[in-house]
């Protein structure tokens, strides 16, 4: 694992325009990098947010190559947004939590400038997390999606039962019948999945986690797979209109028959986490665990 170059010279923000404290934690966040002699640059839409003469760019991709360093000012789905926009590139995220439960940032706004006082330092790890894809063909159109979290095949509007065959480098594993089904990256597994009963998974583990959403037999599980695997799910329900999400966003409507394969993306997401901070304290901290007294 490497750790941030403290010799970061510009420093790009990308913030949640619909977090009420964004202008204010922004504004704070400019102050903080400017004093420091470092430059600031944000896209189009964040400058507006700001009202501040800083260096704009159309697109928060065109910010990430003016950058060495990306901010995430919001919640969990504004990192994963700019992860998704910026793949391909070495910049690295760190992400200040203006929302509620915050698995991905790394940071509360209350904290930043204690947090950024640490990117100075050099002492801040950057961990490469997985991104996952999902393929599939839409009105004659071939589509490639990413997603750092998850891809969630569904029912659509009518909350009927639908029937997905799932296949694991072709071997056929099962056909479930539920609500639909979680198809979720290791970073993912305290989402959505972590929610319809799948396990948690160390975000450094090459692995796959399908968890089917109210499954109607007791006997589906959530099943972890390497993430070298190819996993093809197909609709058979027919009449009954299925729906392809990936990381919260509505992607495809499905019909029976359409194919979808998820494989691991040759991308990943870096996000810069605090020297104190570990995955597993996260989660005691983020899900309350307790534990024993004694």
């Amino acid at each position: 694992m490497k750790k941030l170059d403290k010799h970061i010279q510009c420093i790009g923000i990308i913030a949640n325009p619909d977090k009420p404290s964004s202008r204010a934690v922004l504004a704070k966040a400019v102050r903080l990098i400017e004093k420091s002699g470092r430059k600031v640059c944000c896209d189009a839409l964040t400058a507006e947010l700001a009202g501040l003469e800083i260096q704009r760019f159309q697109d928060v991709r065109s910010v990430a190559r003016a950058s060495q360093l990306l901010l995430a000012l919001g919640g969990d789905g504004t990192v994963l947004r700019v992860a998704r926009e910026t793949a391909g590139t070495p910049v690295p995220l760190l992400g200040v939590n203006l929302g509620t439960l915050g698995f991905l940032t790394a940071s509360s706004a209350q904290d930043l400038e204690e947090t950024l006082n640490a990117v100075w330092s050099g002492q801040c790890p950057v961990e490469a997390r997985t991104l996952i894809q999902a393929e599939y063909e839409c009105d004659g159109k071939r589509n490639r999606e990413l997603a750092l979290n998850d891809f969630v095949i569904s029912h659509g509007a009518v909350p009927r039962l639908i029937e997905l065959e799932v296949r694991v480098d072709n071997e056929l594993l099962t056909r479930y019948r539920g609500d639909g089904l979680i198809v979720s990256s290791p970073t993912g597994s305290t989402a959505y999945s972590l929610a319809a009963g799948g396990a948690v998974v160390s975000p450094n583990a090459d692995v796959f986690a399908l968890t089917p959403i109210c499954a109607h037999t007791l006997s589906s599980r959530s099943v972890i797979l390497s993430l070298s695997s190819t996993v093809t799910v197909r609709p058979l329900t027919k009449r009954v209109e299925a729906s392809l999400a990936g990381d919260g966003r509505a992607l495809a409507r499905l019909q029976a028959g359409d194919v979808v394969r998820f494989r691991r993306s040759r991308h990943a997401a870096h996000l810069v986490r605090l020297p104190e901070a570990s995955f597993f304290d996260t989660l005691r901290r983020k899900l309350n665990w307790s534990g024993s007294s004694v």
